[in-house]
């Protein structure tokens, strides 16, 4: 894939075989951000919590849902092997979810921002690349537009106010990134 504007595939890595991994780790990531919703509502159900921070987790929980599907779908039509390390993706996401809701309603939202960013940054990669397949490039605009304003949600929700938010951002952001080249390959 040559052109004006769009990277090629991966030194070694053929057009198809590219686009296949993206769907792969797409797949994966929509995953792990259902995961994470779930683990975050479990525990904000559990101690009963109800405020406009929970009802935005919500909100963004039902878009990931939508997210989730239709990579569902283009995994079974394409024919592409999700990753095999989906059975740690649902362990680790709902963990981390769970975890950052224990430590409140700002820490949650702080996992919200640090992993949209990374998403955002991702799914941007990918654009560059997908100049050849204009449906899976359409939905990668798509679902980036609601990342970022999911992250922008987490952020007017107080994310930055979390205990230790840099540490807290560094440290799930960089979880995020090694999630997505595990997810590419394996």
């Amino acid at each position: 894939m040559s052109g004006r504007g769009r990277r090629p595939a991966p030194p070694g890595v053929s057009v198809d075989k590219d686009i296949e991994a993206m769907i792969r780790v797409d797949h994966a990531g929509e995953y792990g951000a259902v995961r994470i919703y779930e683990g975050q509502l479990a525990v904000f159900d559990a101690l009963s919590r109800t405020s406009k921070a929970a009802d935005a987790i919500r909100s963004m929980a039902q878009a990931e849902q939508r997210h989730l599907k239709t990579f569902d779908r283009l995994v079974n039509e394409r024919k592409v092997r999700p990753t095999a390390l989906s059975p740690a993706w649902r362990i680790a996401g709902f963990a981390l979810g769970a975890a950052t809701a224990l430590m409140g309603e700002k820490a949650a939202m702080a996992c919200t921002a640090a992993v949209e960013e990374v998403i955002d940054e991702h799914y941007a990669s990918q654009l560059d690349r997908l100049g050849c397949d204009a449906e899976l490039k359409k939905t990668v605009e798509d679902f980036r537009g609601d990342e970022i304003a999911h992250r922008d949600e987490a952020l007017a929700h107080g994310a930055e106010q979390a205990p230790a938010y840099r540490l807290l951002s560094e440290a799930i952001k960089s979880g995020c990134r090694l999630a997505i080249k595990l997810s590419e390959r394996i």
